[in-house]
């Protein structure tokens, strides 16, 4: 299938969804994209898990204090109002239920809201981070992530068959062919791209997609 969304254009749509004030953590990686994009007019607290309150995007190539970096030791820039503090005290804001939004990425995520996104079973790297803690500490957690494995398989299936992050804590995924909600153990398509059918959207999805009456178009600026 070869029309899809960026990597770039999947953070930028994930972007547009985050409320103005609100206090969010971006997984390491791809999600670090999404600290880019915040729309005119709102303004995202960010949150790390090293210890950082209010950092902004990455520094341009040269420009790094690498004094100054997020969870997955990459550079940050700050902003006024900018706090530090200790590993343990950043934990208890996410453990305390004070994030409003964490965005991670995903290996699978299950029609249920289940994650795995920390192995890629028995052959993988395990790396479980704070992602443990964000999914059940977070108010909302959000995935971007393609909608297929590099080998054309779901990344969206019935049930995970890998290890699990955590059980029934995603309610949104942002995805290179869509924008599905998980409502009532199920995925509930609400955004697809121009090009794509449903048919064919549910030939790639590994579980059935309920959808509405209104599908919006997918639409996203080029990046």
């Amino acid at each position: 299938m070869s029309a899809k969304l960026s990597s770039t254009q999947i953070a930028w749509r994930a972007a547009q969804d985050i409320a103005d004030g609100a206090y969010v953590n971006l997984g390491i990686g791809f999600p670090e994209m999404v600290a880019k994009f915040q729309p005119p007019g709102r303004e995202a607290i960010f949150h790390t898990e090293n210890g950082i309150l209010g950092f902004g995007e990455a520094p341009q190539a040269g420009e790094e204090d690498w004094d100054l970096i997020n969870a997955g030791k990459k550079a940050v820039t700050l902003k006024p109002g900018t706090t530090f503090f200790h590993h343990a005290d950043s934990f208890a804001m996410v453990r305390g239920g004070h994030l409003d939004v964490a965005i991670l990425g995903a290996y699978e995520v299950a029609e249920t809201g289940d994650l795995a996104n920390w192995s890629t079973g028995p052959k993988g790297v395990p790396a479980v981070g704070g992602a443990m803690d964000l999914v059940h500490g977070a108010k909302r957690v959000a995935v971007i992530t393609e909608h297929v494995t590099k080998d054309g398989k779901p990344k969206l299936v019935k049930r995970c068959s890998l290890p699990l992050t955590g059980v029934g804590c995603v309610t949104r995924v942002y995805t290179s062919l869509a924008v599905i909600d998980i409502e009532g153990g199920r995925f509930v398509l609400r955004e697809k791209l121009p090009s794509l059918s449903v048919a064919d959207l549910q030939a790639v999805t590994g579980a059935e997609l309920d959808v509405p009456g209104t599908v919006a178009d997918l639409l996203v600026p080029e990046l």
